[in-house]
């Protein structure tokens, strides 16, 4: 596979593609601002061997050392944004900054794998939302991944980061994850907006466990695509495809494709009562409900659980008694 080159994008920004071995998403954009006391990331990207060459390498073909990284901030705890943090920091010394949120994620996370409770946490919660015996026993032969470093330093909405001479102001934007972030360059009339915002594609928005009370991923993300629409910024440098313009025209796009998959949840509840895993099993996907793996369905699933969150929290959708599996009807 072909990737795009390492860029200087002037103004003292370049940019570096690290590839995700294995995923079609293909590389991660990391960015690098320069610094009076070393370079400072925006994400580092997945944890393997040859992302890290790339990233190495890509540094060093604008003068800069690994080594000489003083900061890494990272929009989101996903592996192909925080993967490699942890060992910039080995290399350098550098901090890692993220959303204190996000930081709380990484410290849940890290305590299930040392309990091993994660695995059956997460079948509990597909057995709930209706999946098959076989389903369930795929899901158990899945291999985990390893959380991501924990921060050294833990961000607040509004906040400058440590890069002395720039004012780079955190935009916490929920979501994607509890705490992504974008980072508003303010006198560069740039953002970096991670996995908020992206050019062609939308974020996966998934509501984990599937029955988790009082949090709306998808009520979040689209009220942080609002506030984001409503920055000036001239050019958007996301983490994944290209950069753009238009972020506000961008932002609106995507608020208006969720709005059609709250409109195709609701068609399809009108039908009859349905478990979260035959809603799921009935909805649009690029890809077939039929030709996807457990992981897949599960994220799919995930998807459409956010999406009846919106709906239970507009009045339109409901549970339909405390059945197990969970059943959903209209009002």
């Amino acid at each position: 596979m072909s990737y795009p080159k390492p860029e200087d994008l002037g103004g003292g920004i370049w940019s570096v593609p690290v590839p995700i071995p294995g995923n079609p998403l293909a590389y991660t954009l990391v960015y690098a601002l320069e610094g009076p006391r070393g370079p400072v990331l925006v994400d580092a990207g997945w944890e393997h061997e040859d992302a890290w060459s790339a990233l190495r390498d890509g540094l060093a073909s604008f003068g800069m050392n690994v080594a000489d990284v003083s900061g890494v901030v990272v929009t989101h705890y996903h592996p192909d944004h925080a993967g490699l943090a942890g060992r910039v920091r080995e290399a350098s010394g550098a901090w890692i900054a993220m959303h204190q949120a996000d930081a709380e994620v990484i410290r849940l996370f890290r305590g299930m794998v040392e309990q091993d409770a994660e695995r059956t946490w997460v079948r509990g919660t597909l057995a709930r939302a209706g999946a098959e015996e076989d389903e369930l026993a795929s899901h158990s032969a899945r291999e985990h991944i390893d959380p991501p470093a924990q921060p050294d330093r833990e961000l607040a909405d509004g906040e400058l980061v440590d890069l002395p001479g720039r004012r780079l102001r955190v935009v916490w934007t929920p979501g994607h994850s509890p705490g992504h972030i974008c980072l508003h360059l303010e006198d560069g009339d740039r953002i970096f907006t991670g996995d908020h915002v992206l050019p062609r594609i939308t974020p996966h928005i998934g509501l984990y466990p599937y029955d988790l009370p009082d949090v709306d991923p998808l009520g979040d993300f689209l009220g942080s695509l609002g506030r984001v629409a409503g920055l000036t910024a001239g050019e958007v440098l996301p983490a994944h495809q290209h950069r753009f313009h238009g972020l506000a025209e961008r932002a609106h796009a995507i608020i208006g494709h969720h709005e059609d998959r709250l409109t195709e949840v609701t068609e399809l509840l009108s039908r009859e009562p349905a478990t979260l895993w035959q809603l799921a099993s009935g909805m649009h996907w690029r890809h077939g409900w039929d030709a996807m793996n457990i992981t897949a369905r599960q994220m799919a699933a995930g998807e459409a659980a956010a999406h009846l969150r919106v709906l239970e929290r507009r009045g339109v959708a409901r549970r339909d008694g405390a059945g197990d599996p969970i059943r959903f009807v209209l009002n």
